[in-house]
């Protein structure tokens, strides 16, 4: 019975995640139409509240097209593979309606972005097309580039926390939330995240310009659906992962989602008003900056976990 309760809890958050991407895609492109002053979708239902869904239905009905001299099992595979990815690290978020509980969910998260990586650079290398491939690497040199400081500043929470299980970050901030006590890390987190979820400034696996659309370029129909729905889940996640990590101490669900949409709300704000960095100037960013940076402020909060008793 156990099981039973634990697959049907699962399935539900996997429902609400599917169906909250689609009124994030609505968001984004309303938002995106204020932004640059032109009307958003508005036509197909009460306000184009049903555009995301008629475009899933439209997606997911067109025929799917391969390439001639494509590797046709790792093409269709890897979309996939980063779906499935992104719907296995939801587990490891706390929430009322999910029965799991991980002790070690810190190290399940930072496993699944690694694993992430292997998805994108498949699915560019699969459709053997040099402008996926350049769009493929491109991705795998921005991962390696912030990867190493990403994990660096979840350590300098870590410290403070006292472990690796996301509850305990609710239990720790009680009485104050980490954003008055670690607004830098706060701030490198964001952009960290952003260069994770593949969002503007640091969109480089993507690139209309210079590589027609990049790692995605062959991909239609469905296969092009599936990859982004993962990357829409991989946000709504990183949004409700740092209200947790920052502002955890907050017991009104309704609070937390509000907050969740509003980091949801930024990462769009973020895309309409920034312009596409060279991604040599991200690993800049990312070795001279991020780096030193995380290294001085993850020694510095396990000095103050000595002292709390923590570590």
């Amino acid at each position: 019975m156990t099981y039973v309760a634990l697959l049907c809890s699962y399935l539900s958050l996997v429902v609400g995640v599917l169906i909250c991407v689609a009124f994030i895609v609505l968001l984004e492109r309303s938002v995106l139409g204020y932004i640059q002053i032109r009307k958003g979708p508005n036509k197909v239902g009460v306000s184009g509240v049903l555009q995301s869904f008629s475009d899933a239905i439209k997606l997911f009905t067109k025929e799917q097209t391969v390439p001639s001299f494509s590797n046709m099992i790792i093409f269709y595979f890897s979309p996939v593979f980063m779906f499935l990815v992104v719907l296995f690290m939801w587990s490891v978020m706390p929430m009322f309606s999910n029965f799991v509980n991980l002790e070690l969910g810190a190290v399940l998260f930072f496993c699944c972005t690694g694993a992430s990586v292997y998805g994108l650079l498949g699915s560019g290398w699969g459709s053997n097309s040099n402008y996926s491939m350049l769009g493929a690497m491109r991705g795998v040199a921005q991962t390696i580039s912030y990867e190493v400081s990403l994990i660096l500043f979840f350590l300098s929470v870590v410290c403070l926390t006292g472990g690796y299980n996301f509850l305990l970050f609710h239990v720790n901030q009680e009485y104050i939330s980490y954003l008055f006590v670690m607004y830098p890390v706060f701030i490198m987190w964001l952009i960290s995240a952003l260069a994770e979820t593949n969002r503007t400034p640091f969109d480089f696996a993507e690139g209309e310009s210079e590589l027609v659309s990049g790692f995605n370029v062959e991909y239609g129909s469905g296969g092009f659906a599936i990859l982004f729905l993962g990357e829409y889940a991989s946000i709504v996640f990183m949004s409700y992962l740092m209200v947790i990590m920052f502002l955890g101490g907050l017991s009104n669900m309704y609070v937390v989602n509000m907050l969740g949409v509003w980091f949801c709300f930024v990462f769009i704000w973020m895309r309409g008003t920034y312009p596409r960095l060279r991604y040599d100037k991200l690993m800049m960013l990312a070795w001279k900056s991020l780096l030193p940076a995380s290294l001085s402020l993850v020694m510095f909060y396990y000095l103050v976990g000595l002292v709390k008793g923590l570590v």
